[in-house]
């Protein structure tokens, strides 16, 4: 094979004193060197240096293809950088990459933390609500912060989230001379001014609020809902059926407060969601749903009725269909989803029983009969209080 055009190269806060031979050689040798400013001046770029585009964008780099071009990522460029992107773009053969110690192996390293122990996140591009999963007394996460100012912005996010009592540490420019590690709590930097130079990351040992389960069936409180929610129990039983797994698509038809497409996206990694909702007002709802808990990113929601919305949807791995089940529903989903879909649906109304009965007879899978009480006062003393009894279909096309 021909020797690659592009070299990806991980650099630290030491500049060229911490490449190895091969790397410091590829860089000797690029006629380009694409990086941000901090990076161009710790490789003495001069005139061969390329900042990168604001906002960021590989073009500038596909567009010298053929010709020697180093990138210069902050330590490991495959871990939140720009690697993953660019070999994205590129056949094996074009490229070759040398990485250095990422930050979180060099704030693991400082601290005395085992790296395989701790949440590792790319704060610096996504919203705090990433870090809710990963939020429990005495859980470990590293975050990637795209600024100082960030760091008390997100602080304050922990409070609110009950984690004020949490120990942090303020990792800036580590690796080099510059380097600072200073410590403190969540509720103190909250309160404090920004501080620290670029790069910089946060470390976290929580304390203070329980934190989220993992399981499905979150309380219906944590959800904004006007009542059309698929009931935390019914939930838990329906996340069951569907049985979500990494990377897979789920359409949710009739998603009304997205409860389901987000525990949906909680219990898998890399899993997206594409709701389907009539209602302006509950699709804002499921889409601000998703956002509260840093999901946004991964579920779209079409504002549409079905199955005419329906055109157009990632090719899905399951189906739930949480209320409004008809007769052309079903059977536009039976002509167009690929064989091995998994499909769940919910009847709470005698007439959409009914047609899941029929169907269950036509076309097999399993039919469950779901039906709760809950304990409520009755007078001095406490009686059950039936809820609407529930019928669940799940089937594999």
């Amino acid at each position: 094979m021909p020797d690659p055009w592009l070299s990806i190269i991980g650099l630290g806060e030491d500049g060229l004193t911490g490449l190895g031979a091969p790397a410091r050689a590829a860089l000797d040798a690029a006629e380009a060197i694409f990086g941000g400013p901090r990076h161009l001046e710790l490789a003495v770029a001069g005139d061969r240096g390329r900042p990168w585009p604001v906002p960021f964008a590989l073009a500038p780099v596909l567009a010298l293809k053929g010709r020697p071009v180093a990138v210069l990522a902050s330590g490991d460029p495959f871990w939140h950088g720009a690697g993953g992107s660019l070999a994205a773009r590129l056949d094996p053969g074009e490229w070759r990459a040398f990485p250095g110690p990422s930050t979180f192996s060099l704030a693991a390293a400082r601290l005395g933390w085992r790296l395989e122990e701790v949440a590792c996140l790319g704060l610096h591009a996504a919203p705090f609500a990433r870090a809710l999963d990963h939020l429990a007394p005495g859980a470990r996460l590293i975050c990637l912060m795209r600024d100082a100012a960030a760091l008390p912005e997100f602080a304050g996010w922990l409070v609110t989230q009950g984690f004020g009592a949490s120990r942090l540490w303020r990792l800036q420019a580590l690796g080099g001379p510059r380097e600072e590690i200073t410590e403190t709590t969540a509720a103190a930097l909250a309160a404090s001014a920004p501080a620290g130079i670029a790069p910089i990351a946060l470390a976290v040992e929580a304390a203070g609020a329980p934190g989220l389960p993992r399981t499905p069936g979150l309380p219906d409180a944590l959800f904004a809902h006007d009542g059309q929610i698929t009931k935390r129990p019914a939930r838990a039983l329906t996340l069951a059926a569907l049985a979500p797994r990494p990377a897979e698509m789920l359409w949710d038809i009739g998603c009304g407060s997205g409860s389901v497409a987000v525990e949906w996206l909680r219990a898998a990694p890399r899993s997206r969601a594409a709701g389907v909702e009539a209602d302006p007002t509950r699709a804002a709802r499921a889409r601000a749903n998703a956002e509260a808990f840093g999901l946004g990113d991964r579920l779209s929601v079409t504002e549409a009725r079905a199955p005419e919305g329906l055109e157009g949807l990632p090719r899905p791995d399951a189906v739930f269909i949480g209320g409004g089940a008809g007769e052309a529903l079903l059977t536009r989903l039976w002509e167009i989803l690929p064989a091995g879909t998994r499909l769940v649906a919910n009847a709470v109304t005698l007439e959409t029983e009914a047609l899941l009965t029929r169907w269950s007879g036509a076309r097999g899978g399993t039919l469950l009969r779901i039906e709760l009480a809950e304990a409520q006062p009755l007078g001095t003393r406490r009686g059950w209080h039936p809820l609407r009894p529930l019928v669940q279909w799940s089937v594999t096309r």
